[in-house]
């Protein structure tokens, strides 16, 4: 059989189960963005190419399935602009700033100060340039190894991305049980309690600057949780990411995704969008994650559950 005749055999679906699954989730998303969250073009354009990639071949569609935890997050985060967090709870705006000052408070002349507030008395363009690449690294880096991952070791990948669900579930637990408005807010409006503003770049805008294009200003203009630092999740991110590269036994990626893990603590920090408390719980959240899911979800049935997954995946 040549190479030509294998690409035609996967081209389409072959069992009609993919097409009760794909049918089924075009229908119910549609119904949830229009009637419950809202619809926007993003919606349109991420189930086309959703879509396209489960109808298109057998290998992307594998691919797709495989990343079925990873889907599920955005579809989770998206879905949180429904019922914000200070609809649940009081928005804590000072209280975080005054946490931060007493823990790691820099002392300048009779002043003391938060870190966020000395780096950005302090910044410098190398350091502004170096912090949105890590900020941005939360993305491209955890799908990094689940696409080498999806090649070498399937059932990581999924362990992997359910843990890095898992993560974010316990995270969105925390915004909603405690509001917090980030530094960047406290700065710019100080106690006031304002609702239906949009996000902000905030120092990260200095990178937008630099490199001539509004990157993080038309990304979190998108964002739809204002008050949710707490725990700051980017710092959670590359840690599940690192436990599964050292468990696969990826020595450099390790050490490449350690590195990354220090500089987008040090980001977060220097942007002007977390207190370093918030990236303490956020390695506390990613560490908790990672032990409930391995040494509890993983040995109560829900390994054999992603084996009857993936032998669906691979129909």
């Amino acid at each position: 059989m040549t190479m030509v005749e294998k690409f035609k055999i996967g081209l389409f679906p072959s069992d009609k189960h993919h097409f009760i699954v794909i049918g089924l989730f075009a229908l119910i998303y549609l119904a949830w963005t229009n009637l419950v969250v809202g619809f926007r073009i993003d919606h349109f354009n991420f189930l086309f190419f959703l879509i396209c990639m489960l109808l298109a071949h057998q290998w992307t569609r594998t691919f797709t399935y495989s990343f079925v935890f990873f889907i599920l997050f955005w579809i989770i985060y998206d879905s949180m602009r429904i019922y914000p967090n200070y609809l649940l709870n009081d928005v804590r705006i000072i209280e975080p700033y005054e946490i931060e000052k007493a823990i790691f408070g820099i002392t300048i002349g009779n002043k003391i100060v938060t870190p966020n507030e000395y780096f950005n008395a302090h910044n410098i363009p190398i350091l502004d340039f170096l912090s949105g690449l890590f900020y941005l690294s939360w993305v491209p880096v955890p799908l990094g190894l689940g696409i080498y991952l999806f090649f070498k070791d399937k059932k990581m990948l999924m362990q992997f991305s359910a843990t890095y669900l898992f993560a974010n579930l316990l995270g969105f637990c925390i915004y909603y049980m405690y509001p917090a408005a980030p530094p960047w807010y406290f700065a710019k409006y100080g106690t006031a309690e304002l609702f239906n503003i949009q996000g902000s770049a905030a120092q990260l805008v200095r990178f937008d600057q630099l490199i001539g294009y509004p990157l993080f200003t038309n990304m979190y203009t998108k964002n739809s949780n204002v008050f949710a630092a707490v725990p700051s999740l980017h710092a959670a991110y590359p840690v599940i990411t690192w436990y599964y590269a050292r468990k696969k036994g990826l020595k450099w990626a390790s050490i490449l995704i350690f590195l990354d893990i220090i500089g987008i603590w040090f980001a977060a920090v220097y942007s002007f969008h977390h207190y370093v408390i918030d990236v303490i719980l956020g390695l506390l959240c990613a560490v908790t994650a990672i032990y409930i899911f391995e040494k509890w979800i993983m040995k109560s049935g829900f390994s054999n559950i992603l084996d009857d997954y993936l032998n669906f995946v691979h129909k």
